[in-house]
């Protein structure tokens, strides 16, 4: 059965890793759903497409590309906006809602696997505290993660043995979960029940090699295409105080080589070496989702037939 033979609107989640192509075979869909009959709108799930400026090392679609299709939560945020979960969940299911409201299918489109989770899953945050959260920033910066790691470790091993301790960020998340009595390991519950039916799970995948290959010709391409310029270009906008988006990956790197901290050689060494990372996690990640369809590439036929 496919999803025009269902009544009503259906969600779709199109993801994968990075370089996978994700993104044409969201546009492939979305054409084949309109020659099924029925429209189809496109929502972003790439946390750093959200931002306006970040084009070329997030690889995001020009509008010249999207082939007339309906396209949200591209360029959303400035660079000095935090990206979070919380932010995008409400808005994305907003968005997702009045599209099926018209008549039309949904497609959720991206990399980023906590928030693809938080929109098609009963996806329940772990606690907040904001001024507890401003007081470990504070003591990260002061002292380097290394002792929020320790006091994490205390209270979670097996959080601290997961996270990120490269990512400040992620350490600081952790420890403030896990000090308010919360579990700060973000994983699918056994049974995950999804938030709308009917939903659709596609994961667009790659051989290992193939795939590094092409993501490494990718950040080479990056620094061709003028990203450390562009780069350049957002620091007047404030990319370096982005909680998030000075962390992005290539975007870190190339603020690096604009202060002289990295050569470029250093700096898509670096950019590769991460993104190769990234994609093993989204990978991972991804295999979780119960009932996923896999396929080998932007393969639309073997999605919706024609």
């Amino acid at each position: 059965m496919t999803a025009v033979d269902v009544e009503g609107p259906t969600l779709w989640a199109v993801v994968g890793a990075t370089g996978t192509g994700k993104s044409a075979l969201s546009l492939d869909l979305a054409e084949r759903l309109y020659a099924h009959g029925r429209p189809a709108e496109i929502i972003n799930a790439d946390a750093m497409q959200f931002y306006r400026g970040m084009d070329i090392g997030t690889a995001k679609l020009p509008e010249s590309e999207r082939r007339g299709i309906p396209h949200h939560l591209f360029d959303a945020l400035d660079p000095t906006e935090e990206a979070t979960v919380a932010w995008y969940q409400p808005r994305a299911r907003s968005i997702i809602e009045e599209i099926q409201a018209r008549g039309a299918d949904a497609i959720l489109v991206g990399g980023s696997g906590l928030y693809v989770s938080s929109v098609i899953y009963d996806f329940q945050f772990p606690p907040r505290d904001e001024a507890l959260r401003a007081q470990l920033e504070a003591d990260a910066l002061e002292h380097g993660t290394g002792s929020l790691l320790a006091r994490l470790a205390a209270l979670s091993p097996e959080t601290a043995a997961a996270v990120d301790a490269q990512n400040p960020r992620r350490v600081v998340r952790a420890l403030e979960v896990a000090l308010l009595g919360g579990d700060a390991r973000v994983t699918l519950p056994s049974e995950p029940e999804l938030w709308r039916e009917p939903t659709r799970l596609v994961s667009v995948e790659c051989d290992r090699p193939t795939l590094v290959e092409r993501l490494d010709r990718r950040v080479d391409k990056m620094w061709v295409d003028g990203l450390v310029e562009e780069v350049r270009q957002l620091i007047p906008h404030g990319i370096e105080r982005g909680v998030t988006a000075s962390r992005a990956i290539g975007y870190a790197q190339a603020l690096g080589q604009i202060e002289g901290r990295l050569s470029e050689g250093e700096a898509i060494d670096e950019t590769q070496a991460l993104t190769r990372r990234y994609a093993r996690r989204q990978v991972a990640w991804f295999k979780r989702y119960p009932g996923i369809q896999h396929v080998h590439g932007p393969d639309i036929d073997a999605v919706l037939p024609e």
